[in-house]
């Protein structure tokens, strides 16, 4: 038998995070190989042409970025440009649709008026910027220990808390307590409350009460990004992200085989057997879902069950932005942040509960944002004048789905919700393609699993976790480590993975290179 070619480093999955991980290694000087089972690098991280003779790159799956820190695109030279965006969200009130609440991050005494027209109240804004005020203080101080071996649970409260008393509160709320708990601490209206737990419940499934708060890690990793906790939009679409990094990654050296399926490895030796042949690697890297890790290997790694997702996805191209209801926003504010629809406190634990027994939630709350009013350059110029439209549907969980015809109900039901707010259905501004089809594509969990290998559809590739050390043994670890020495994780399933971060990619080079 011949012998297996040596590298360096192995990664399997080419996926941001991965590609991360080889732009380092390589840039090290290591022999380096990545090697992925689809034809083209990216994984979720991916631009695509979705309807047939349009030229329109939608952002398939990912489609904004907070948690890519600075220090990545600047150790690796990448060509990125990220665009803020003026307005933070919109929401209509679920029951006066023709009433809503626009952050405009431009505009403090415009934000300040929406909040007293649709709560009455002049205290409501004043507890949302203190809340806020606080959560900056929190992602100022966090965000940067990504990049750092783990702390302590201690040493990040020290960190966070420091000598300024105001944020012991709210933190230690945060950390220990059901975000639910903490909401209605801060927040006495409905909507209100529902605006901030959204960021604890995208790709997450759990009440805001659950006491195991998966929604409170979720809820972190959503407002410290950056060290701002603002989500901006990738010039380009995410197509360019990956891209800028796979650059990265060749230029400093990496081979990058695609259409490559991995059938095991072995820890041991370094041995990864592939699809058409095997290679060897004195380090090997997991740039994969932790299950599916498992499932290639004799003694499997330790990893937490519970990886389901629980998103609706909804790409659509417009002929045009639709009319409010509210007449006061124009639509080009209102969808240039994040949209939100019937995501009141209130709904979004009907939802849940509807979705726990199984069941499409009768009024499914979702978020849309639309990418051509920060960027252009995703669409050809024949083009001119329409946009697109991503949504995001919460609490669908797999489950949701299995019945016979339960996607199309789910469609449905989610497009009769934004309905709801708008003034003329959006069915009537979607784009045809040039078979007459309508310009609308729809992912399920199903599909995040069948097409990108995300066990239950999770986009997270399992349950979040905290972002520090949660045992004496894992202190001053980079996160990325298994029982397996020679093995690492370095992908979302890592711990401070998540997100379009490229964090889990570059700890694990990092724990190699300065080790």
């Amino acid at each position: 038998m011949t012998a297996a070619h040596q590298f360096d480093d192995i990664i399997i999955g080419a996926g941001h995070n991965g590609l991360t991980a080889a732009a380092y290694l390589a840039g090290a000087g290591r022999s380096v190989l990545v090697v992925e089972k689809a034809d083209h690098v990216g994984g979720a991280a991916v631009s695509a042409m979705p309807f047939p003779g349009l030229p329109a790159r939608l952002s398939r799956y990912s489609y904004l970025v907070s948690l890519l820190p600075r220090q990545i695109i600047t150790d690796l030279d990448l060509d990125i440009r990220l665009i803020r965006r003026r307005y933070s969200s919109y929401t209509p009130l679920p029951n006066d649709p023709t009433t809503g609440i626009l952050v405009d991050n431009g505009d403090l005494d415009a934000t300040a008026e929406s909040f007293r027209r649709a709560t009455g109240s002049d205290t409501v804004f004043t507890a949302w910027q203190s809340f806020y005020t606080r959560l900056g203080t929190v992602a100022e101080r966090v965000f940067p220990t990504m990049l750092e071996p783990l702390r302590s649970a201690a040493e990040m409260n020290e960190l966070v808390i420091g000598t300024d008393t105001s944020n012991a509160e709210l933190w230690e709320a945060l950390t220990t307590r059901p975000l639910g708990e903490l909401l209605d601490q801060y927040f006495d209206d409905d909507v209100v409350r529902g605006i901030v737990a959204t960021d604890g419940l995208i790709g997450t499934f759990a009440d805001l009460d659950d006491e195991a708060m998966r929604q409170n890690i979720c809820f972190l990793y959503h407002v410290i990004g950056g060290g701002t906790g603002d989500w901006d939009v990738p010039l380009g679409g995410m197509g360019a992200v990956s891209g800028a990094l796979y650059q990265a990654a060749v230029a400093a050296g990496a081979e990058i085989r695609t259409g490559v399926r991995v059938v095991g490895i072995d820890p041991d030796d370094g041995t990864v057997e592939l699809s058409d042949g095997s290679v060897r690697g004195s380090m090997l890297y997991a740039a994969c879902a932790p299950q599916v890790v498992n499932s290639l290997l004799d003694d499997p790694i330790d990893t937490e069950s519970g990886t389901q997702g629980a998103q609706l996805k909804i790409n659509l191209l417009l002929e045009r932005l639709p009319r409010l209801r509210d007449t006061t926003v124009s639509p080009e504010a209102a969808f240039a942040g994040t949209f939100h629809i019937n995501e009141s406190i209130s709904q979004l634990h009907d939802a849940w509960r509807q979705a726990a027994r199984g069941q499409v939630p009768e009024l499914p709350p979702c978020e849309i944002y639309c990418h051509t009013l920060s960027d252009r350059s995703i669409l050809g110029p024949e083009l001119d004048g329409r946009h697109t439209l991503t949504l995001f549907g919460l609490h669908t969980p797999p489950e949701v789905f299995d019945a016979p015809g339960a996607v199309e109900h789910a469609v449905g039901a989610t497009l009769a919700s934004l309905n709801s707010v708008l003034a003329e259905p959006i069915q009537s501004v979607i784009a045809h393609d040039v078979t007459g089809s309508p310009c609308i594509e729809v992912k399920t969990p199903q599909d995040l699993e069948e097409t990108l290998g995300l066990p239950g559809g999770n986009i997270f590739h399992r349950s979040l976790q905290w972002p520090w050390a949660e045992s004496e043994r894992e202190i001053g670890t980079w996160g990325v480590e298994t029982r397996h020495p020679r093995l690492l994780l370095c992908g979302a399933g890592a711990r401070r993975g998540g997100g379009v971060s490229g964090i889990p990619g570059r700890n694990a080079a990092a724990k190699v290179l300065q080790s």
